[in-house]
């Protein structure tokens, strides 16, 4: 295959990072060094280069971190649900292969799709022994495994199995059904900076969810929902099942509404948004008997879209509640137990491709696709005996897991597509369109202010059927949305292209409440992109995706130039003279450095001066260089620096915004919140602030408006700036960052005092060796004055 050109690549499927081999092939094998990160889902890309006239295949698979099973301890005793029962599974969403199935005999955990597998079992005296062979459902999450026993919620840790009640905010008992998502968004806006559960617990008449660490709230209960439902306050509420949609915030309440409550019920559905706290009522009633108990299962798509099953139908609700009813088969008008032996449903299974299996308790599969209405039989495939279940593997690939009478457990895989080649044959159902692409690669996308996306879906269809492409979105009206449809027909095929642009145009400079404006026009959209006509044949599914707009958490800034790297690493303290402070306070400031913090500082000489550049980047890298308006200042107070353009340079027509104007305008907020993006207005109009003295520093600076840091002729000195960008439209994000500098090359000035002294010392020692000279001299003139000059010079006589 080298020889041939072939060259594979793995690919992140969320990011769309591309890794590459190394150079050199080892041992015949390509090797491809990845990261580990969150982007768990990777597939294997290769050149199109053939083989005896085939290709290879692109496969997905999911490289994670160590998943840690359950152990088995000695001693420890199963725990299952009751005989007879049928298999209950539960699969962490974004790592399908980390699977827990209960048995009726044990309760099995897997990391990798059943290839191993150890069992989970209980200390003994905790539970009777009906209570072990007593689970009702079961939920997998990062805290264990949760088991509902007798209407109990119990959790199993490594080595502990412990009861959970009024502890964790959990009723002592009463609880009637557990559940988690069933969707992997490894990616979403939270723009209240709320929380997302990660499962949900109810009774019949209140709702918890469940976070990590063990945290549970109460969200609701049924007599708070008939006010927020406007409901008869005589009629009984009760909650009947709850489940997650396929939206990453939302969680959907299905409700038994009934007045004599003898034959029939009213099942009611609303949805609760973790973000927003908002309830929604839906256009959703089914008149059901009593007794009837009614399973959820949203679709993988933008709008709430879902089918409900009881024992014998599949109910659909496709488009947003417009399009209704039962999943029709050839025969028996949808009655699935009429063409399976009277068996009931026992499972329903649904993947990201849009593919729908229904699975009965006697192992008799029936197979149909999203916004399809009719079902065919599926070969029969296991022995309807054989206690099985429906899960994904590693590669996303569909799998059957077998658990057999004697506690083993055995995973095939199920080839659904051959399968479901091989009963639409002989109904002669064709797909209405050759070809569906699109330029939709990932499943998050994230728009700032100014930014837009655009993305292109093309379809390919037959001469005179008359398809189109049908763009749909759920969520807030905060995006605009222009489409473009390019149109071409040649050889009896028709092509048509839709180019789709989302964009935010709204002006947020000089508004009145700018922080209020923001939160109104943030939000997280679902966007499906699908063809306007679908069958069970159809190769590729809908493309569904997130626009989140708002601000990107990965986003930051720094200015160009520092780093952490580049000097000794180490804190140390230094003072800043108290007529160098903003505040002019009556001691010297003490100021630690704090080197983690502010990073290595930048010498600078003090004539030279300096213009900060701006960088923007996110989680990937550097971005751009910031060109807007940002603004900077001392974070210990110093004012002892200035900026060389004036206002009139930069060509204000009104005096501009200072420092000082802004702290004088906004005395009650702390200096980094007096001036920014939300109270910012520009010079540049006489409509627009008051005249004033246009000689003044101009205090904002930009990429080309060449304004500089200028520093004090008389002192060097260290300064911490912060950074903050000023311009409204910029970002929704409060972008900041800090630098610091260090001039030199000034020689300071002595202090007046020191001065004084040191010339008092000298005058001091000047007037004492004076004075000391003088007696010296008074001590020779004295001595010569009182001893005859010749006597000194007389010389002795020889005898």
């Amino acid at each position: 295959f080298a020889t041939l050109g072939q060259k594979p690549t793995i690919q992140t499927f969320l990011e769309r990072k591309v890794y590459f081999p190394h150079r050199q092939m080892k041992n015949g094998a390509w090797q491809i060094t990845i990261p580990m990160n969150s982007d768990v889902l990777k597939e294997i890309e290769g050149n199109q280069v053939a083989f005896q006239d085939c290709f290879i295949a692109d496969i997905l698979f999911l490289l994670t971190t160590p998943l840690l099973t359950m152990p088995e301890i000695p001693g420890f005793l199963p725990i299952s649900s009751p005989q007879g029962s049928q298999l209950i599974a539960d699969w962490a969403a974004c790592v399908p292969s980390s699977v827990v199935v209960v048995a009726d005999m044990e309760t099995f955990q897997t990391n990798n799709s059943f290839h191993t597998w150890t069992r989970i079992r209980v200390p003994p005296n905790i539970l009777t022994d009906d209570e072990r062979h007593s689970v009702s459902d079961v939920t997998l999450s990062e805290d264990g495994i949760f088991f509902l026993i007798n209407d109990i919620l119990y959790i199993k840790k490594f080595s502990a199995f412990t009861r959970l009640g009024e502890d964790v905010n959990l009723p002592n008992g009463g609880i009637i059904g557990i559940t988690s998502r069933k969707w992997c968004w490894v990616k979403y806006l939270l723009k209240d900076k709320g929380r997302r559960s990660n499962m949900a617990v109810w009774t019949e008449n209140e709702v918890y969810l469940g976070y990590t660490s063990l945290e549970f709230v109460k969200i609701i209960t049924t007599e708070k929902l008939k006010e927020l439902l406007n409901l008869s306050s005589a009629a009984t509420l009760t909650i009947h099942n709850v489940e997650y949609t396929g939206h990453p915030l939302e969680l959907a309440v299905l409700l038994n509404y009934c007045m004599t409550c003898n034959a029939i019920k009213k099942i009611y559905l609303a949805i609760y948004n973790e973000d927003t706290k908002q309830w929604v009522y839906q256009d959703f009633a089914l008149d059901v008997t009593i007794d009837t108990f009614l399973i959820p299962h949203f679709i993988y798509s933008a709008m709430p879209e879902l089918i409900l099953q009881d024992k014998h139908r599949i109910y659909y609700y496709y488009h947003n509640f417009t399009d209704t009813g039962v999943v029709q088969t050839p025969t028996e008008f949808g009655n699935l137990s009429s063409l399976s032996h009277n068996s009931i449903i026992h499972d329903v299974f649904i993947d990201y491709y849009g593919n729908i299996m229904v699975k009965m308790e006697n192992n008799v599969m029936f197979y149909f696709k999203i916004n399809i209405k009719d079902a065919l039989k599926l070969h029969l495939w296991t022995n309807s005996t054989i206690k099985s279940l429906i899960s994904l593997n590693s590669s996303g690939q569909i799998y059957l897991i077998y658990v057999f009478e004697n506690g083993t457990v055995h995973p095939q895989e199920y080839p659904l597509k051959l399968e479901a080649q091989s009963v639409t044959f002989n109904t002669k159902e064709k797909c209405p369109f050759m070809a569906f692409h699109n330029n939709i690669f990932g499943v998050f996308y994230f728009l700032d202010k100014g930014q837009n996306l655009t993305v292109w879906a093309q379809i390919v269809y037959l001469e005179n059927i008359g398809l189109y492409i049908i763009v749909e979105s759920y969520g807030p009206n905060i995006l605009e949305k222009k489409d473009h449809v390019h149109y071409e027909i040649a050889s009896g095929y028709c092509t048509k292209t839709m180019t789709i642009t989302f964009s935010q145009n709204i002006n947020y400079e000089a508004v009145d409440d700018y922080f209020k404006l923001q939160h109104e026009n943030t939000g997280l959209l679902l966007v499906r992109v699908r063809p306007s006509d679908y069958a069970k044949t159809c190769p590729v599914a809908p493309k569904v995706f997130q626009i989140a707009v708002g601000c990107d958490a990965g986003k930051f800034i720094a200015v160009k130039g520092f780093n952490k790297k580049e000097c000794l690493h180490y804190d140390f303290f230094y003072i800043i003279e108290k007529s160098y402070l903003r505040t002019r306070p009556s001691k010297h400031l003490r100021v630690q450095y704090n080197w983690e913090k502010y990073g290595c500082p930048l010498r600078v000489d003090f004539r030279e001066k300096f213009h900060p550049l701006i960088q923007l980047y996110n989680e990937n890298g550097y971005v751009e260089d910031v060109e807007v308006n940002f603004i900077v200042w001392e974070i210990h107070g110093r004012d002892d620096y200035s900026f060389n353009t004036t206002m009139k340079k930069s060509g204000c027509l009104n005096e501009a915004q200072t420092w000082k104007s802004m702290t004088k305008l906004n005395k009650h907020l702390p200096l980094e919140e007096a001036w920014g993006p939300e109270n910012y207005k520009h010079c540049f109009s006489y409509a627009i602030g008051k005249p004033g003295d246009l000689n003044q520093p101009y205090e904002i600076i930009n990429k080309s408006n060449h304004n500089h840091l200028v520093w004090p002729l008389d002192h060097s000195g260290m300064y911490v700036f912060r950074v903050k960008i000023l311009d409204p439209n910029y970002s929704f994000c409060n972008l900041t960052t800090i630098f610091a500098i260090e001039t030199f090359g000034m020689i300071p000035s002595p202090s007046a005092y020191l001065v004084a002294a040191f010339l008092f010392l000298l005058m001091l020692l000047f007037f004492t060796i004076l004075v000391l000279s003088y007696f010296h001299y008074m001590r020779i003139y004295r001595e010569y004055i009182y001893v005859p000059f010749y006597k000194s010079e007389r010389k002795p006589k020889n005898n």
